[in-house]
């Protein structure tokens, strides 16, 4: 053992006794690392890779109900519209389209400037 020589020598061994926290400070980024990787499997299990890209969407919670909800993201901007049941009375100046409801419960939204031929 006399032959073996300590690598760092008492400087080495000094500067790890000075910070106590120093094996502690990469737990936080493995923490931070494990939560983005939680957040984009949750929005690949719930069908909305949407999310993650530039693509503009929107999301229609409790449709119909008292506490309906409606979720536009437009580019990185995220808007949450909350519902009321209060009657405003406004100025209408003109159509953006129809919305036409199916029999299998579903909608079809029709643009104002659509044509019956096409566009």
């Amino acid at each position: 053992m006399k032959y073996m020589k300590e690598v760092g020598g008492s400087q080495g061994r000094r500067r790890r006794d000075e910070d106590p926290m120093s094996g502690v400070a990469n737990l936080f980024d493995v923490a931070m690392v494990f939560a983005l990787g939680l957040m984009v499997m949750i929005l690949l299990y719930l069908s909305l890779p949407e999310v993650l890209t530039q693509a503009d969407m929107t999301i229609v919670k409790n449709p119909g109900q008292q506490n309906m909800e409606i979720i536009v993201k437009s580019g990185e901007k995220i808007e949450k519209l909350d519902m009321i049941n209060q009657t405003v009375q406004t100025e209408i100046v003109g159509e953006v389209g129809r919305i036409y409801k199916t029999r299998d419960g579903g909608m079809v939204y029709v643009p104002a400037n659509m044509t019956e031929g096409g566009e």
